[in-house]
C-alpha cells in the first residue's frame, strides 16, 4: 500500500529503528521472556541510537522531532510486542506528560536521562480494586508541608520493576471525586516505594508489566506534574494519542502476522499442492488483506489529524477498538492457516497470537471505548 504520510527522512529513521530491534531486541525476546522483563541495558543502547522519546525538544536533549517519527516507532516495534510496550510507555506516554504539564525543573531534572535512557519511566495509574475508572483511583497523596505524604498500591504496570520514575495517579482530595486526582512525578528509591517480582502473564512474556507500593512515601511538593485537581483532565487530554498509539501497533503487529503466514502457506505443501492453492486458504487471506487495507487507511487518516492537532477523542477510540479486535481476528486466522505448527510456543505466529490478546483490554477496555463513542450517538 502507498502511504503519503511520511517523508524520505521518517524512512531513513525507519532503517535505523528496524535494525535496532532486529540486533538487540528479537535475540534477546526468549531469554527476557524466562527472567519476566527486559534487561535495561537495552534502554541505553536505544538511547545511544538517538531512538528514545523522538518528540522531546534539544534543549533537554532530544531530537524536537515530530509525531510521525513516533509512529514509526510503534509500527516498527509491533511485531516485537513484548518490547515495544515498554518503549512505548517510556517514550510517548510518560514523555508527553512531561512535556505538556511538568515543570521547567522537572522536565531539567528528567528529560535528559529518559532521552538517553538513564532514567526508565512508568506510569501508574490501574490499581488491584479498579481498572478503567480513573475517578474511583485509592492511592493518597496529602499534602503536609513542603512534601505529599502518598499512600497506595497499583498494578498491571508497564516497566513497573525496571522504571527510575514514575508518574502516579492518586486523590490529593479524597472528597473530591475526579476534582481531587493529581499526578505526582516520584522517584522510586524514595524511601517506601516498593516493587513486586513481574506479574505471570499468558502473554507479552518478556514485557515488564508489574506492581507498585507506595507506604508513607515523602513525594516533595515541587514533583507534582501540573496543578493540583488537573490530575483527571491531564489524563483525558492525553488519553486520543495514547490510544491512536494502540491502533498504530495493532494495524503494524495485523500486517506483520499476514506477511508471515503468506510466507508460510505458499511453502507449506498438503495433499499434494501449496497450502496457499486451497480456495479456503486464498479467501481467508483475501479477507484479511481487506480488512487490513481498510485498518491501515483509517489509522493513517488519523495520523493525519493528529498532525493537524484535529485528532478527537471519538475517532481515536473507534481506532483503538476496531484495530486491535482486527489485530486479534487476524493472528486468529493466521494461526489456524500455520495449522499444528501455529500452536507451537516456539514459532513467531503462536507469540503473535497471545500477545495480541491484551491489546482489547489495555489503554481502556474495547468496551469502554464502544461506551465513549455511544455518547454522541
Amino acid at each position: 500500500m502507498q502511504r503519503e504520510i511520511f517523508r524520505p527522512e521518517h524512512e531513513l529513521f525507519r532503517d535505523n529503528v528496524r535494525r535496532f530491534l532486529q540486533h538487540s531486541v528479537g535475540p534477546q525476546l526468549e531469554h527476557w521472556a524466562q527472567q519476566g522483563c527486559f534487561d535495561r541495558e537495552v534502554f541505553r543502547t536505544a538511547g545511544e541510537l538517538g531512538l528514545l522519546c523522538p518528540t522531546v525538544p534539544e534543549a533537554y536533549g532530544g531530537p524536537g522531532a515530530d509525531l510521525l517519527y513516533s509512529a514509526v516507532v510503534l509500527e516498527e516495534a509491533a511485531p516485537y510486542s513484548n518490547f515495544g510496550l515498554s518503549l512505548t510507555m517510556h517514550s510517548e506516554i510518560v514523555t508527553n506528560y512531561f512535556l505538556h504539564f511538568a515543570s521547567e525543573t522537572l522536565k531539567t531534572k528528567w528529560l535528559p536521562r529518559m532521552v538517553s535512557g538513564e532514567a526508565i519511566a512508568a506510569l501508574a495509574m490501574t490499581e488491584p480494586d479498579g481498572g478503567s475508572d480513573v475517578k474511583a483511583v485509592r492511592s493518597t497523596a496529602l499534602r503536609e508541608g513542603d512534601y505529599y505524604r502518598l499512600n497506595g498500591a497499583k498494578t498491571f504496570i508497564s516497566n513497573a520493576t525496571t522504571c527510575d520514575l514514575v508518574i502516579v495517579v492518586a486523590k490529593t482530595d479524597p472528597a473530591a471525586g475526579a476534582r481531587g486526582v493529581s499526578l505526582l512525578v516520584v522517584d522510586t528509591t524514595l524511601p517506601g516505594v516498593k516493587k513486586g517480582s513481574p506479574l505471570k502473564k499468558i502473554g507479552l512474556k518478556s514485557q515488564d508489566t508489574g506492581e507498585l507500593f507506595f507506604e508513607d512515601v515523602k513525594v516533595p511538593a515541587d514533583h507534582l506534574l501540573g496543578e493540583e485537581g488537573r490530575g483527571f483532565a491531564y489524563l483525558m487530554q492525553e488519553l486520543p494519542w495514547e490510544r491512536l498509539q494502540i491502533a498504530v501497533s495493532a494495524i503494524a503487529a495485523a500486517e506483520d502476522a499476514y506477511r508471515m503466514t503468506l510466507e508460510y502457506v505458499r511453502g507449506r505443501r498438503a495433499f499434494g499442492q501449496a497450502v496457499a492453492d486451497f480456495q479456503n486458504t486464498r479467501f481467508v487471506l483475501a479477507e484479511l488483506k481487506t480488512e487490513i487495507r481498510i485498518g491501515r487507511t483509517f489509522v493513517d487518516r488519523c495520523l493525519q489529524q493528529l498532525m493537524q492537532g484535529e485528532l478527537d477523542a471519538e475517532a481515536a477510540s473507534m481506532a483503538k477498538y476496531w484495530c486491535s479486535d482486527l489485530q486479534c481476528k487476524v493472528v486468529d486466522a493466521c494461526v489456524q492457516l500455520h495449522g499444528g505448527y501455529g500452536f507451537m510456543a516456539e514459532v513467531p505466529i503462536a507469540r503473535a497470537y497471545v500477545d495480541a490478546r491484551a491489546q482489547r483490554i489495555y489503554g481502556g477496555t474495547n468496551e469502554i471505548m464502544k461506551e465513549l463513542i455511544s455518547r454522541n450517538l
